[in-house]
């Protein structure tokens, strides 16, 4: 009785932890975030991923497609080498998230970046941000990246 019990469970718990929808939408969001980011194509980015309305929570940065790439055209022409090092993607049903390491160049420790975005209709059209300067030393004496074989 025990095993149909975790069966039932586990069935009913997995779409909330994968399936096409979830797959669809990360590999969505890592190859939008792959060409404005890392290829630094904001502009194109934009146009090829957001939907028609695009609200942003960055309070740097205002609504719109428009908005986002006209920023980020600027952040590359002043930061040419800035890039992302994406460490993980997680999505759950229209959410998607990718915890970050966004660094200027080779030599910047960077900060340690959240990015949330709601896909809808196959498009990007909502993002939310956590920004954290990545430290030189921890007190604990972890990466604020590596996992669970750190040490």
């Amino acid at each position: 009785m025990k095993s149909v019990a975790v069966f039932l469970v586990s069935s009913f718990m997995l779409p909330a932890f994968a399936g096409p929808v979830q797959d669809a939408n990360k590999k969505l969001v890592t190859d939008f975030y792959n060409m404005a980011f890392n290829d630094h194509k904001p502009t194109e980015a934009a146009k090829k991923y957001f939907g028609p309305k695009y609200i942003q929570h960055n309070p740097n940065v205002p609504n719109g497609a428009a908005a986002f790439y006209n920023y980020f055209e600027g952040h590359f022409k002043k930061n040419p080498q800035s890039k992302a090092i994406i460490y993980r993607t997680l999505a759950d049903g229209d959410l998607v998230a990718l915890h970050l390491n966004s660094k200027l160049n080779d030599k910047d420790p960077g900060r340690a970046i959240v990015d949330i975005f709601r896909v809808e209709n196959g498009k990007i059209v909502e993002h939310w941000d956590v920004v954290q300067p990545v430290p030189e030393k921890t007190a604990n004496g972890n990466t604020m990246f590596d996992g669970q074989n750190e040490k």
